[in-house]
């Protein structure tokens, strides 16, 4: 998923309220759309889309001490604006050098589209995505899911 094409440009974007701004230097890792349960409920959204970049890539421009850091998991915590709650950054202890963006915090394009479904099969019921991208789910949320499942149709 990794994609290397970009180099030299420099991407910026923050929260809602304009208090944090961040900067990141393309290109990113990757870029997903995730259905888990809980950036669901965190974002209060039917899917959250997400991308990765390592963290040497990434630097505050303002409002650093406004970020909320808490632990949305034993191995996992979420950033967020403490001013308008826009939700921002996620870390995982699986991806140690990276730090995860929320792509509509993004202002600018990130130069890549999102690439994949993650945690698919616990997709909410009332939203039907008919796209083309692979679809993921099982206990990690990255086994590829069967074709049945992937067409977006309900078991």
């Amino acid at each position: 998923m990794e994609q290397t094409a970009v180099i030299n440009k420099s991407i910026q974007g923050g929260c809602f309220c304009g208090r944090i701004a961040y900067q990141v230097q393309l290109p990113v890792k990757w870029c997903a759309h995730c259905h888990c349960q809980n950036c669901r409920h965190a974002q209060g959204a039917p899917v959250v889309t997400w991308y990765g970049v390592d963290k040497n890539n990434f630097q505050y421009i303002k409002g650093k001490r406004d970020i909320a850091w808490f632990d949305s998991s034993e191995h996992a915590k979420r950033g967020h604006c403490i001013h308008c709650g826009t939700p921002l950054f996620f870390l995982g202890d699986n991806w140690e050098n990276e730090i995860h963006i929320t792509l509509e915090s993004t202002k600018e394009d990130i130069l890549q589209k999102p690439q994949v479904h993650v945690f698919y099969d616990r997709h909410v019921n009332y939203l039907h995505l008919q796209d083309e991208l692979e679809k993921y789910g099982g206990p990690d949320g990255f086994t590829p899911l069967t074709e049945a499942k992937n067409s977006g149709e309900e078991k």
